[in-house]
C-alpha cells in the first residue's frame, strides 16, 4: 500500500533495487474488476418478497399524462415540450397534475373518502407563534420603512418644486424692478414723457392683492360705511360741517318728545329704575345687611 512504501526507508529501496526488485519508473498495479450481472430472476424474486397488495386507496397512485388543453382541444405533446423553456416546463407539470385530480377525485368520492377540510379543522402549523410573530414584525418594520421613504421622496419633490417657484418668482420680480428703473432714469433724463410703468406697477400690486385675497369682487362699500359716510361726509370740507343753518333750524322732522322729556330708555326714564345696581352698591347694600 502507499503507507507501506512511505514508511520504507532508502537504505531498504537501495537494497531492493540492487536484487532488482524494483523497475526503472512507476510501478501500477492493477486489478481486474469484477463482471456485474444482470440477475433479472433475483430482482423479481426480491420484488415479490417485500411487495405487498394492497388497496387503491391506501396507495392512492394515479400515473397519467397531461390533461387535454381547452385552447387547442388536444392533449400537448410530451416530446414538444422544451426543458429550457420554463413556462412550458411548468405547465405540463400543472397539466399532469391536473390530469390526476380529475381522474382521482371521482374515485375517492365513490369510496366515501372526504376531500374537503372541515371548517373547524386545526392543524398545526410548521413554524411556532413566535417565529411568526418575529416574522410579521419585520414584514410590518419593512413596510413602515418604505412608507417613510416614500414621504421623504415626497418632501423632498416638494421642497425642490417649492424653492423652483421661489426662485422663479425672485427672479420675475428681479427683472421688474430692473425694467422700472430703467424706465425711471429715462424719464429722469428726459428720453422718456411716458409713466406707464408706474399704472402697470399699480395694477400688478392690486392684482396680486386680489389674488391672495381669495378673488374677491368688491361690489361698493358696505351698510356700515354708507351710513357713516352720510352721517359724517366725507372728503371735502369738514369744518363747520355741523353748524345750523335756516333749514336745518326750522327741521323739527327728527323730534322725539319721549327722549327730549325723559320717557324713553335713557337714565332718566322710567325704565331706568329697573336697572341693576352696581357694584359698590351692591357691596354697600351686603355690609348693611351683614
Amino acid at each position: 500500500s502507499d503507507s507501506d512504501d512511505s514508511s520504507l526507508s532508502d537504505s531498504e529501496l537501495q537494497e531492493a533495487f540492487l536484487k532488482g526488485a524494483l523497475t526503472p519508473g512507476l510501478n501500477v498495479v492493477l486489478e481486474e474488476r469484477p463482471k456485474r450481472h444482470n440477475d433479472v430472476d433475483g430482482l423479481k424474486q426480491c420484488l415479490s418478497e417485500f411487495k405487498q397488495q394492497l388497496a387503491w386507496v391506501e396507495r392512492l397512485d394515479v400515473t397519467l399524462g397531461q390533461v387535454v388543453d381547452p385552447v387547442s382541444r388536444s392533449a400537448s405533446n410530451k416530446d414538444a415540450v422544451d426543458p429550457e423553456n420554463d413556462f412550458q416546463r411548468e405547465m405540463s407539470f400543472y397539466r399532469q397534475a391536473q390530469a390526476a385530480v380529475l381522474e382521482a377525485l371521482p374515485r375517492l368520492r365513490n369510496l366515501q373518502v372526504p376531500t374537503r377540510r372541515p371548517d373547524d379543522y386545526f392543524a398545526e402549523m410548521a413554524k411556532s407563534d413566535q417565529q411568526m410573530q418575529k416574522i410579521r414584525q419585520k414584514l410590518k418594520s419593512k413596510q413602515e420603512a418604505m412608507e417613510r421613504s416614500e414621504k421623504a421622496k415626497q418632501l423632498r419633490a416638494m421642497r425642490k418644486y417649492g424653492k423652483k417657484v421661489q426662485t422663479e418668482i425672485l427672479q420675475r420680480r428681479q427683472k421688474e424692478k430692473k425694467n422700472i428703473l430703467n424706465a425711471v432714469k429715462r424719464y429722469q433724463k428726459g428720453l422718456s414723457d411716458k409713466l406707464d410703468f408706474l399704472d402697470e406697477e399699480q395694477a400688478s400690486s392690486q392684482g396680486n392683492k386680489k389674488g391672495s385675497g381669495g378673488q374677491r369682487i368688491k361690489k361698493g362699500p358696505n351698510a356700515k360705511r354708507r351710513y357713516k359716510n352720510q352721517k359724517f361726509g366725507f372728503g371735502g370740507k369738514k369744518k363747520g360741517s355741523k353748524w345750523n343753518t335756516k333749514e336745518s333750524f326750522n327741521d323739527v322732522s327728527s323730534f322725539r318728545s319721549k327722549v327730549a322729556h325723559s320717557k324713553g330708555t335713557g337714565r332718566g326714564g322710567k325704565k331706568a329704575l329697573n336697572k341693576r345696581p352696581g357694584k359698590r352698591a351692591r357691596q354697600k347694600m351686603k355690609s348693611r345687611a351683614r
